[in-house]
């Protein structure tokens, strides 16, 4: 049986990473984003399909499960690739950049598990939400983002415990600083990179692969007994002190 995974923000670095790696392995993939020009590209790249959804809106997440279960008769895979990326202090955080980190964050993330849930109550499934290590470790400026992704680990565990009767698997991915679209103000700045290197024991910064890898982990039914997890992709940022 060809397994069905549904990606929401697909058109992003690690979105479009997984989706291509899903591909690879042979999966029925749907591609859902905000912007239908590159989802269309990337479907047409790889073989998908592409559906123009908004995670923030629930009203477009249902619709968006409905037509997986009217297209494919299930949905055994749902990633939620959204997000964005606040660096401010707390007193410098105004309402509507508060308001709009929750919202892309933890609200499109829950908007997710919401609707997946009711896709996979009768057929079980895995859904895999994206973190940080900025919401386990305490990282200056990252007041509004670190609390929105510790809510969707939060999220990620409580959603674990209700649906494990139903196998439906929930886990949760916490990538340190990767090189896309979205934190390329950061990557493109010599001195923001050379500080953030030096944050990650590893020495180097993450590619959108090595989120994928791990999100493709949690999503293969071979790995069909973890659960409630929340692992750490950062190059040891959230566990490791870094380099000096």
């Amino acid at each position: 049986m060809v397994p069905v995974h549904v990606i929401v923000g697909a058109a992003g670095g690690i979105g479009s990473a997984t989706a291509r790696l899903l591909r690879q392995k042979g999966a029925t993939v749907l591609l859902a984003g905000r912007r239908i020009e590159p989802l269309q590209e990337l479907a047409d790249e790889i073989g998908a399909v592409a559906v123009l959804c908004d995670a923030t809106v629930p009203a477009d997440i249902a619709a968006l499960m409905a037509f997986a279960k009217e297209q494919y008769g299930r949905v055994d895979g749902a990633t939620a690739c959204v997000g964005s990326i606040l660096l401010k202090p707390a007193h410098l955080t105004t309402d509507a950049d508060w308001s709009d980190t929750i919202l892309r964050n933890l609200t499109a993330a829950f908007n997710l598990v919401r609707e997946a849930t009711r896709a996979m109550m009768d057929s079980g499934g895995s859904i895999v939400l994206l973190a940080s290590g900025a919401a386990t470790i305490g990282i200056a400026n990252h007041e509004a983002i670190a609390a929105a992704k510790a809510g969707i680990i939060g999220l990620g565990r409580s959603a674990a415990a209700t649906y494990a009767p139903r196998n439906i698997r929930v886990n949760v991915v916490a990538p340190g600083l990767v090189r896309t679209a979205m934190s390329a103000r950061l990557t493109s700045s010599e001195a923001a990179v050379k500080a953030s290197l030096a944050l990650h024991p590893l020495g180097r910064l993450g590619e959108p692969g090595d989120v994928a890898r791990a999100v493709a982990f949690f999503l293969d039914p071979d790995n069909s007994w973890i659960t409630g997890q929340c692992l750490g992709v950062d190059g040891g940022l959230a566990s490791l002190k870094g380099r000096v």
